[in-house]
């Protein structure tokens, strides 16, 4: 009986010192914005086309494959990529296919809370977040290769460009001839300027295919959101 008593107490003294400590941490990892369901990835690998990647269908379809693989049960993944339309008409802007978000990347750190919040200087896109669907890391400026160039074809506030010209390889059904803006993942580049800390919208591609996209830091690679 006392034997018994004793393991009752010794239990009752470890639970009640476990659940502050549970509570704690929890409360921890919320506050750093850890948890929750992959929302937000940049792909793993590219289509192998360059910046043929079969519009803007082929490019959703890339993100759900590979979501899918990463074992995501998300089926309204989108690639974060605008669209330009010929005579001045509008275009179809990346912001307008992600949904709202919060979006939180394969380690369940929260990249954004809105798309106000992803379009400013809070965003939280960078080479420690800025993850693949798997949770690994891409390549950045100083490693070998750099595969820091994102294709977007995007400005700054995610919308289609009016810069005039080939922003985003044809709408994504080049490999040649043209040009798609890309931003930074990791936030860095050349200079110590805005556009290239951008992650969406740093500069143009040297051209459209595979080979052209690797000469500049790139890799054909882009960004993933789910979200309705």
């Amino acid at each position: 009986m006392k034997v018994s008593t004793v393991v009752a107490a010794a239990f009752l003294v470890s639970a009640g010192m476990t659940v502050p400590v549970h509570a704690q941490e929890k409360a921890k990892a919320a506050k750093k914005g850890g948890g929750g369901e992959m929302t937000f990835f940049v792909t793993s690998a590219g289509t192998g086309k360059g910046a043929d990647l079969g519009g803007l269908e082929g490019a959703d379809a890339h993100c759900n494959a590979l979501a899918k693989a990463a074992g995501s049960k998300r089926t309204d993944w989108k690639a974060y990529l605008s669209t330009t339309a010929p005579g001045g008409d509008a275009g179809v802007s990346a912001r307008d296919r992600i949904g709202k978000g919060p979006w939180r990347n394969a380690r369940g750190v929260v990249v954004a809370k809105n798309l106000s919040d992803l379009h400013s200087e809070k965003v939280n896109i960078n080479k420690e977040t800025a993850l693949s669907e798997k949770g690994d890391p891409i390549k950045a400026r100083g490693d070998k290769p750099n595969q820091h160039d994102i294709l977007t074809g995007s400005d700054p506030s995610g919308r289609f460009s009016t810069a005039g010209g080939d922003t985003t390889c044809g709408n994504w059904t080049k490999s040649g001839e043209g040009s798609a803006i890309v931003g930074h993942h990791d936030r860095t580049g050349l200079k110590d300027t805005w556009h290239m800390k951008s992650w969406n919208s740093s500069h143009g591609s040297r051209g459209c295919s595979q080979e052209n996209l690797v000469s500049t830091g790139g890799a054909g690679y882009f960004y993933c959101f789910a979200g309705k």
